[in-house]
């Protein structure tokens, strides 16, 4: 029987919205049957347009060129609400609950959400208010924070997006929420200074914590992790190292990735997998990206851990000649290749994956 009075909190890093998607929905299903306790995830999404249920495809104000010239993406959701954008600075957070009996009240849910988010703002000199058929909370004209819920079961899903440090500018590639006349702003904006994430995260949570009386219970990630993206510079058109994993470890394609032992420092971890995966020594360089994302594997299971497994993963960068052979781990993999990048992204299959080579692809370019 689970704890109603506990909450496990989990603070990821950048999760891309399909990665995202797929947490909650192994969450929720784990708390419907009451595997798990209640869950609050706080994240940060790559650049994304997400159109909820109730939303119209107008709202969408720019093109796709226009949306893949901004690196922004677009996905229709099953959450309520209209149209909303997420990106870097912004504060996501997706509470899991099990509404039980005497709390199946949908409106008072989300006005509890609204005061967690009216609390939180108000820690930083803001004061921001509800309005009468308006989810979300607002600082005047101008909407601070977006919520957007899904409720199945009685099992909560979704959340709020609270703009922290976020990218105003790319609002104007929508009619925000699908209301005209109104702005967006930020607790940066309406500061005058950057705001450090690290410090609304903890805010929120602990005002999460009192409107909805419950006990954080912290949770680490299952396994930590790192990934390197092994490319060959000498040549114009940049190529990728790719490793293709045993039918009975996955059967698909993905750059060297490894685990992080026990007292290893992540710099020592990725200089270790490229030699391990290649037979090759480097000095991996750091992406200059975190993420957080859910892993569904039989192996992994197998071997004693308890879904939802959930792994962080350090990105970095190597430079290897293609010319060299490869000197695959057999206990892994059964094949490589070099790939141009767009060959790359027609051969992976993880979300995770794609941003940091289009991260990569960006510090190609630039």
């Amino acid at each position: 029987m689970t704890d109603p009075r506990t909450c496990d909190v989990h603070r990821l890093h950048l999760v891309t919205y399909e990665n995202g998607l797929k947490l909650q929905e192994k969450l929720v299903e784990l708390r419907q049957r009451e595997a798990i306790g209640d869950q609050l995830l706080l994240l940060e999404h790559p650049p994304v347009i997400t159109l909820g249920r109730g939303g119209k495809l107008d709202h969408l104000l720019a093109s796709p060129a226009a949306l893949g010239a901004n690196g922004v993406r677009f996905y229709e959701t099953t959450r309520g609400g209209d149209i909303t954008y997420h990106g870097p600075g912004q504060l996501v957070g997706y509470p899991i609950l099990h509404l039980g009996e005497g709390n199946r009240d949908i409106r008072k849910y989300v006005t509890n959400l609204e005061e967690v988010l009216i609390r939180t703002v108000a820690e930083y000199g803001i004061t921001a208010t509800r309005v009468e058929g308006r989810r979300g909370i607002w600082v005047g004209n101008d909407k601070i924070a977006a919520i957007g819920v899904r409720i199945a079961r009685w099992v909560t899903s979704h959340g709020w997006a609270l703009n922290v440090n976020t990218n105003l500018e790319h609002f104007r590639l929508i009619t925000p929420c699908g209301l005209h006349g109104t702005g967006v702003t930020s607790i940066a904006r309406e500061t005058g200074r950057s705001i450090a994430m690290n410090d609304v995260r903890e805010v929120l949570a602990a005002k999460f914590a009192e409107v909805f009386t419950r006990t954080l219970v912290p949770r680490e990630e299952t396994l930590r992790l790192v990934k390197i993206l092994v490319h060959d510079p000498s040549q114009d058109n940049v190529r990728v190292l790719l490793l293709h994993r045993k039918p009975q470890r996955g059967d698909f394609w993905q750059p060297i990735t490894g685990s992080i032992e026990p007292d290893e420092a992540p710099d020592a971890t990725a200089r270790r997998e490229l030699v391990e995966e290649t037979g090759h020594a480097g000095e991996p360089r750091p992406l200059e990206l975190v993420q957080s994302f859910m892993i569904e594997s039989h192996y992994l299971e197998s071997r004693g851990f308890t879904p939802p497994i959930i792994a962080s993963e350090i990105c970095y960068t190597a430079a290897l000649d293609a010319r060299l052979p490869i000197r695959l781990d057999a206990d892994e993999h059964d094949d490589y290749g070099w790939f141009t990048l767009d060959e790359a992204y027609e051969r992976i299959r993880w979300t995770d994956d794609r941003e940091a080579l289009e991260r990569f692809q960006r510090l190609a370019n630039a």
